[in-house]
């Protein structure tokens, strides 16, 4: 008798509208340039991207990874559920005179057929996929056997984790069976998605210098100005004063706490890399 497999859940529609939506607030492509144009890189060089490579890049935003994965003299395709972002990326790429592919993609159905890549990467893209499990699922779907899974995502107790918790009072409730974003930061938690699907896991913690901000308060203002997650939560208490004023607050004081001086802080980061089995 042969077992059906039976799919994970996925987000329904309005909500992927919502996330689409959300993520072409602000400017996250000077984010993605500005604040963080390392991680990529990071990603492409620890899951060995290089000529004859097949890559798709999952949640690409504007092309952190993409293009530096183009660089190497891969065939990439950059798949993002967004089209906005990959309109930026497009112009980023065209004016490093880099070629790839920019496609419309969901995450938690990627529209690509088995086993299609050599390598899939994702940096702080599928972790904000909201049912987990069906995107991992489609990772390892799309993964040739043997082919390379390189992922980075922000962790729970890091920076970024903690400013998600920071705002996570403010901001209307997730839909169900959704979980949080940085949970992908948790290495027992990608290993459970992925479970026995992958081997040869590498696992690490690492930490982002940014010194983009001279205080706190103009990190808080650049996020409430570019980074769509946080636009989006002020937006829900625009109407509450005294809740906008909380959040101004707790965000500095957050900024505040990391700071090493200067302004400069590190954000720690989970770099997972593995292969399919």
């Amino acid at each position: 008798m042969t077992e059906t497999k039976v799919a994970a859940p996925v987000a329904p529609p309005e909500v992927k509208a919502k996330h689409r939506a959300m993520w072409a607030l602000g400017d996250y492509p000077a984010v993605a340039a500005d604040v963080i144009p390392s991680l990529g890189p990071v990603a492409v060089e620890a899951t060995r991207i290089g000529p004859g490579d097949h890559v798709l890049d999952v949640a690409a935003g504007s092309g952190n990874a993409s293009i530096p994965a183009a660089r190497t003299g891969a065939s990439v395709v950059a798949s993002d559920l967004t089209p906005e972002l990959l309109d930026a990326g497009r112009v980023l790429a065209a004016a490093e005179g880099v070629d790839l592919a920019w496609e419309v993609g969901d995450a938690e159905a990627l529209p690509y057929d088995d086993a299609t890549y050599d390598a899939i990467l994702s940096v702080v893209g599928v972790m904000f996929a909201p049912f987990h499990q069906a995107a991992a699922d489609e990772l390892v779907r799309v993964c040739r056997p043997r082919g390379r899974i390189g992922l980075v995502s922000w962790t729970p107790g890091g920076f970024i984790g903690q400013m998600f918790a920071t705002m996570k009072p403010y901001a209307p409730p997730p839909p169900a069976g959704a979980q949080p974003p940085p949970l992908w930061g948790d290495e027992q938690h990608v290993r459970s998605l992925l479970g026995d699907r992958v081997t040869d896991v590498v696992a690490h913690k690492q930490q982002l210098r940014v010194d983009a901000f001279a205080t706190a308060e103009e990190f808080r203002d650049y996020f409430k100005a570019a980074y769509g997650p946080t636009i989006a939560v002020y937006k829900a208490i625009a109407d509450d004063p005294a809740k906008v004023a909380a959040l101004d607050e707790a965000l500095v004081d957050l900024g505040r706490r990391h700071d090493l001086g200067g302004g400069a802080m590190e954000w720690e980061y989970l770099l997972f890399t593995a292969r399919r089995a």
